[in-house]
């Protein structure tokens, strides 16, 4: 890849506006810590504030004005999951831009600014490093999976030099997204680097729940797995993601320059994939969780155990559900004469991501530096007492906190089933990019819809109820608007589905934090002189939507692969006109366009035209 020249259209590209969250005035935050929440409904009878600092509080109409409004706090400045409860619906801020990528619920996301860039993650004016989104057929799954990889500043300037690599597992029900969009794993580092108290890496972020991206996924109740080893994730951590990173950057690919761990789930299979596997990992890192104690060859050999381990950190709240067990964990790690470094909070809300963050910033600072880390595991300490009053987490806990979800949307041969739960609400409609539908209640109280029409297209929906949108709570495919946030239709039969596709090479489409800027470069070594599209957000789009919505980039990778188009380089954003050493640029706007289909027919013909 020539990367000189691509030098060259980073430094013509305008940048847009700041990389932080865009937190609209509906949500105020005052000097004191207190935040006002205001929200506008005219529909609602009842609307509540859920926030993970205070809980679930009533909001009161202004008559006048219309708003509902309650202030709630004081509160420490950090980052915060919230939601209004609309007579009885969950439904995110629909003037927030930042929300919180997941399986299930939909949150929005309210930042606490701190005072003179105290916080970790907070966004400085240091060098940004690249994130990037990559897909990759997947042997083990049988199908495409996805990932994101974070480069650091220096990657695309010092070509020849490798880097360690980070694989950071998120939590149950989150995607890929969650250690980006709201763990902040890219700012942290990037402070941390720009403070010269963290080593360069690479940190991969992978899909915690492959098995969802199958079109026919596996019998169960729907609830998260808890035992790992031989499952769907690990096999294809180990089998097809890892070697997809080493082919495609430049990686040290050995145990002393690998690192693995996660939050909650993800530290269960983070720790489980790196003590099974200590021949590849030598820095394990738990937030919040636990692994399994019968993993062979491990626990009853401590010496070689110790002697394969720089760092083996594990920190949990004290007021977190998981704490018995995590407690329990560490204990047995001291029986059994294994080092490990522990650490507890008593003041981030037990199992969240405000912990998340902080035991993330933590352990950057000591991966790949073994004198740091060696140092560290010197000074741990014996894992807290007992009390007999730790809460376990058992079969119970699990199923209250994940019951069994309404299935959302359910594709059938030549139809789409729509559904949502909303047994109080006395109307629920079906509103999409191609009108708007009533929908049936049935008597558990969960409205549905056949739709029969553009089941093959991938488009944006939401449900309206008494009057409020809704996006689908157990669609977990979101369309990234500035404004509401719409659900995105993936049905895998549609002609650009990544699951249908196959063993087939993928671009990646990389996101420029410095410049704000999304572009996609396709599977070849060599971009120069390569035709450019310009692909022009709408109205309400974000930088994201072309490619998440739109699917530019997959559309790209298989009419490439079926020889039907030429390798070309995608941008959405602005840029200075510039002849790019002769380079043909088109353009599409899809503001020229009424809905996603039309887009991306206007798109496809232009990439069957390179030809």
């Amino acid at each position: 890849m020539n990367m000189k020249k691509c030098f060259l259209w980073w430094c013509l590209l305008a940048g847009w506006a700041s990389a932080g969250m865009a937190q609209r005035p509906t949500t105020v935050c005052h000097e004191d810590g207190r935040v006002t929440f205001q929200y506008k409904n005219d529909h609602a009878k009842e609307v509540m504030v859920d926030v993970q600092f205070a809980g679930r509080n009533a909001m009161k109409r202004d008559a006048q004005t219309g708003l509902w409004t309650v202030t709630l706090g004081p509160a420490a400045p950090d980052l915060y999951p919230y939601c209004f409860v609309v007579d009885g619906v969950s439904v995110m801020n629909p003037e927030c831009e930042a929300y919180f990528p997941n399986e299930g619920f939909k949150n929005s996301l309210l930042e606490i600014p701190s005072r003179q860039g105290s916080l970790p993650h907070d966004i400085k004016p240091v060098p940004h490093g690249t994130v990037e989104y990559v897909h990759y057929y997947s042997k083990s799954l049988g199908g495409t999976n996805n990932a994101i990889v974070y480069l650091p500043p220096s990657y695309n300037k010092e070509k020849q030099k490798k880097y360690p690599v980070f694989y950071l597992i998120s939590g149950t029900t989150d995607t890929e997204e969650v250690y980006y969009k709201v763990g902040r794993v890219n700012y942290i580092l990037d402070n941390l680097l720009a403070e010269g108290k963290a080593e360069e890496m690479i940190v991969v972020l992978p899909y915690g729940n492959p098995t969802k991206l199958l079109p026919q996924q596996p019998e169960g109740d729907g609830r998260p797995q808890t035992q790992f080893g031989n499952d769907v994730f690990s096999l294809d951590l180990v089998n097809d993601l890892m070697p997809y990173v080493e082919q495609h950057y430049r990686t040290i690919n050995d145990a002393d320059h690998r690192a693995i761990g996660g939050f909650s789930r993800g530290g269960n299979q983070g720790l489980s994939n790196g003590l099974r596997h200590l021949d590849k990992f030598s820095y394990l890192c738990s937030y919040s969780s636990f692994t399994s104690t019968d993993i062979p060859d491990v626990y009853d050999h401590a010496t070689e155990t110790n002697s394969k381990i720089h760092l083996f950190w594990l920190g949990v709240g004290t007021d977190d559900f998981l704490y018995g067990n995590a407690r329990d964990y560490m204990e047995l790690l001291d029986k059994k004469g294994i080092r490990s470094v522990k650490e507890y909070t008593h003041d981030k809300f037990g199992h969240t991501w405000m912990n998340a963050k902080y035991f993330l910033d933590k352990t950057l600072r000591l991966l790949f530096r073994p004198e740091a880390a060696e140092e560290a595991m010197k000074k741990g300490k014996p894992a807290l007492a007992a009390t007999g009053k730790e809460q376990q987490f058992t079969a119970s806990v699990m199923a209250r906190l994940f019951p069994r979800a309404v299935v959302s949307p359910e594709f059938g041969y030549d139809h789409i089933t729509f559904r949502i739960n909303a047994p109080t609400a006395k109307e629920v409609l079906f509103e999409s990019e191609y009108g708007t539908k009533p929908m049936q209640k049935d008597a558990d109280g969960v409205w549905s819809i056949r739709i029969e029409d553009h089941v093959t297209e991938t488009f944006k929906y939401c449900f309206v109820v008494d009057g409020t949108q809704v996006a689908d709570p157990s669609n977990m495919y979101l369309s990234p608007d500035k404004g509401f946030k719409y659900s995105v239709s993936n049905n895998p039969a549609a002609p650009y589905s990544l699951a249908a596709m196959g063993d087939i090479p993928h671009g990646r489409v990389s996101y420029d934090l410095n410049l704000q800027v999304a572009y996609y470069f396709p599977p070849v070594d060599d971009y120069s002189l390569l035709p450019i599209i310009r692909l022009i957000p709408g109205k309400d789009d974000t930088m994201e939507s072309w490619f998440k919505v739109g699917g530019a980039d997959a559309m790209a990778d298989k009419l490439l692969a079926e020889g039907k188009t030429k390798p070309c380089v995608m941008l959405t954003g602005v840029f200075a006109e510039a002849s790019f050493n002769n380079t043909k640029i088109y353009t599409l706007k899809a503001s020229d366009y009424k809905t996603w289909a039309e887009r991306r027919k206007a798109l496809e013909q232009l990439l069957l035209s390179l030809k």
